[in-house]
């Protein structure tokens, strides 16, 4: 059989459940997954594989209405990251069903030349008969070449939308080996499960304004990983919130983010997180340049 590779961009508004469909279709976790909205800021690769087909899933940041530089970077990342694909799926809560925010994605891609699909997630918690109905309105405000209803949180029809996929990406080598689940690197890995803590732990106390600075990435001679973070917060408020009394919240961020990172790694790891009090990091290039982003006047 022909081999075939293609670069997938998954599209949609913030908490439309993208980054558990790019973990569902993988088969493992390469996106981290949060309650809290706009937890993407990156375009990480996941790399799902079915028979002879290789597909990069394109895990974007949620597009909404920028208002922060941050914002606008991420908003940028998305909708660049859609420019380089051979295939856009828009992921849309079907439990919330249609939005201005939906609206605004579809005049977007409306001209876009790519093969356009939608993806209604979270089936599971949607009513079939409002299923139908927004499936046939989105399909009318643009004519999508397939249309799957899936829940992501369950696997119920990931099989087919993956099937699909692999049946849609062009002809052409592989660009990963078959090991490979994603093109992070292991410190921007280590530094987006150290955020996912952060937001699992405290998504109800801390507000968006936060990033994960990985200071220092060693490799020790007997196989493990020392790892130094910075936790960086716009004020001292939030600095005493990531800390806990006695510091007991910031080691249980640590220690959770740490046994994660020894998962993933497959291999011990020590992990030293510190809290810096920085009101103005999101004027940070270097940051930028970490986290993936492009700075974005």
């Amino acid at each position: 059989m022909t081999e075939r590779c293609g670069f997938v961009a998954v599209v949609g508004a913030p908490n439309a459940g993208k980054s558990t469909l790019v973990n569902a279709l993988v088969g493992q976790k390469v996106a981290i997954v949060s309650p809290k909205a706009q937890t993407t800021r990156t375009r990480l690769m996941g790399i799902a594989i079915a028979g002879e087909a290789q597909m990069l899933l394109i895990d974007t940041p949620g597009i909404f209405d920028p208002r922060r530089r941050l914002d606008r970077a991420m908003v940028a990342a998305a909708w660049g990251s859609a420019q380089d694909a051979d295939l856009i799926a828009l992921v849309v809560d079907a439990s919330r069903g249609f939005s201005d925010r939906i609206e605004t994605m579809l005049d977007s891609l409306a001209d876009r030349k790519e093969a356009k699909i939608l993806v209604l997630n979270k089936v599971d918690v949607t009513p079939k008969e409002k299923l139908l109905t927004l499936a046939a309105r989105l399909n009318e405000r643009l004519a999508f070449e397939q249309i799957f209803m899936v829940s992501a949180t369950t696997g119920d029809g990931v099989p087919d939308l993956k099937a699909a996929l692999a049946a849609r990406v062009p002809e052409g080598p592989w660009h990963f080996p078959e090991d490979q689940v994603s093109d992070a690197t292991d410190r921007m890995l280590a530094a987006e499960v150290t955020r996912e803590q952060l937001y699992l732990q405290l998504h109800a106390e801390l507000p968006y304004e936060s990033a994960i600075e990985t200071e220092k990435f060693e490799e020790r001679a007997d196989g493990s990983a020392v790892i130094h973070q910075q936790i960086l917060v716009a004020r001292d408020s939030q600095k005493a919130i990531v800390l806990g009394k006695g510091g007991t919240r910031i080691r249980a961020i640590g220690e959770a983010a740490r046994n994660e990172l020894s998962a993933l790694l497959e291999r011990k790891v020590h992990l030293f997180l510190h809290v810096k009090v920085n009101p103005k990091w999101e004027e940070d290039r270097s940051l930028y340049r970490d986290i993936g982003l492009d700075w974005v006047e």
